[in-house]
């Protein structure tokens, strides 16, 4: 294998894809072309390309249009809304460090009286009580970080469940009126937008 013209040998030899010509045996591997999609994830299906449990996975519900795309995160089995799927690995990984505090804002429905009170003790950058009961609670909440099942964890430490949960935002980028199951086309000026500090590969 050549890098950028000059003999590699070691398997181990870290690249940035992106920013090098990588020829081996004397032929030339190109990148594949830039692409990121928006999708809607629904409710019931697993953000991994397999699932040993046989349940329907995101890469299932897209099919062709997620080849040679890598999801940004996950949305567990239960939670829906916007999942970003691209072919930059730089983007991904710089989306989902934690250092970069990149906003996700959720819809969240809960059992119960959440007060303002309540609302004010949860951990999060933001969490706005939008309508009230003694049945359930309807709140936006946003984070600056994605750990496994953070929101429903928050609430629970509560002493309220969560009956629903929806990703509408992630960074810049919103889910507006995308159906569950849906998904569009990102553009480079779009993604740029939404993560200013990002790296995004030309």
């Amino acid at each position: 294998m050549r890098v950028d013209g000059r003999l590699v040998v070691d398997p181990a030899h870290l690249v940035v894809p992106e920013r090098v010509r990588i020829s081996v045996d004397g032929e030339p591997r190109t990148q594949a072309a830039w692409r990121t999609i928006l999708f809607h994830k629904p409710r019931g299906v697993v953000t991994t390309r397999r699932d040993p449990e046989g349940r329907l996975t995101v890469y299932d519900v897209l099919g062709d249009a997620a080849q040679g795309l890598n999801a940004v995160g996950r949305l567990d089995l239960a939670t829906s809304g916007l999942l970003l799927l691209t072919s930059d690995m730089q983007l991904a990984n710089w989306v989902t460090d934690p250092v970069n505090e990149v906003p996700r804002v959720y819809v969240v429905t809960v059992r119960g009286d959440v007060t303002a009170d309540e609302a004010r003790r949860l951990p999060a950058a933001r969490a706005e009580v939008r309508k009230t009961s003694k049945r359930e609670s309807h709140l936006v909440v946003e984070l600056r970080s994605g750990r496994n099942r953070e929101v429903r964890r928050m609430f629970a430490s509560i002493g309220h469940e969560v009956t629903r949960l929806k990703r509408v935002q992630f960074g810049g980028l919103e889910i507006g009126d995308l159906e569950p199951g849906s998904w569009r086309e990102v553009t480079r000026d779009e993604v740029r937008r939404a993560f200013p500090q990002a790296p995004v590969n030309c």
